[in-house]
């Protein structure tokens, strides 16, 4: 998923498939990636979590056509009730000349590709500096990543941290929207509630790429049954951090420019 400003401050949309700067990415950049999974249906009567950790490399091409290819790959263990699998995922995104930005081929049936995510894997310039420059949290609205309903809520600066060394600009954000239907891992699973969605994300100054995120998606309901109306609820978090230098992402102050 990729973003670039909007037309006003005020109007950044963060799931909009429009241009960024291919001059600023890198040819490579590995991530490390853990998630988890924690499903409570009724009383507490039915649980189950499952635990992700692994690796994965972004690689972004420019063909002599203009169009930009960003592919993530991921390789990961799962740790849930079945035992622990070892698995491998990929996300394709090409953004076309004209803008427009197609997503595909892809399997990444547990959302742990950087590019499968709800924040850009890179910023262009313009969004970077009316980011720089964002001084009061703003509204916006995106479909979910899993459902497509509408989410409603608003997006805020962080301090600047550093990220494995780096300078990084922050955002966070958090929205909140209905749900009403299956999710793509649970299909047969019809569900009334709310979802919401909180995270935060890092990008490097140097290249306006994604360098390190935190994500949780939250569903609070009701099973849609007349028959059964058990309280289901349900937490996907997803933590990805650029792996240069392992101990690699860990967030701290950035020093005050004076």
């Amino acid at each position: 998923m990729i973003i670039r400003r909007a037309a006003a401050v005020a109007a950044f949309a963060l799931l909009t498939a429009v241009a960024a700067s291919a001059a600023a990415a890198r040819a490579d950049q590995a991530y490390s990636v853990e998630g988890r999974d924690v499903f409570r249906l009724g009383n507490g009567d039915s649980k189950s979590k499952t635990v992700y950790r692994g690796v994965q490399r972004l690689t972004v091409s420019r063909s002599a056509n203009g169009a930009t290819t960003y592919v993530a790959r991921v390789e990961y263990d799962k740790d849930g009730d079945g035992g622990r699998q070892h698995q491998r995922a990929s996300f394709t995104s090409t953004l076309l000349p004209s803008g427009q930005q197609k997503d595909g081929p892809s399997s990444d049936p547990d959302y742990l590709t950087v590019l499968n995510q709800p924040f850009a894997v890179q910023l262009d310039a313009p969004t970077m500096r009316d980011l720089a420059h964002l001084k009061r949290p703003v509204p916006f609205d995106f479909p979910s990543p899993m459902t497509a309903a509408k989410l409603r809520g608003t997006l805020r600066r962080l301090p600047d941290a550093l990220v494995g060394g780096a300078r990084a600009m922050g955002i966070a954000f958090e929205a909140k929207g209905p749900l009403h239907g299956s999710l793509p891992d649970r299909p047969a699973m019809a569900l009334a509630g709310t979802i919401t969605m909180t995270g935060t994300a890092y990008y490097d100054y140097a290249t306006a790429l994604l360098v390190a995120l935190d994500a949780t998606l939250a569903i609070d309901g009701n099973l849609d049954d007349s028959a059964h109306r058990a309280p289901v609820s349900i937490v996907y978090v997803r933590s990805i951090r650029s792996a240069a230098g392992q101990e690699s992402a860990r967030l701290a102050p950035s020093p005050r420019r004076t």
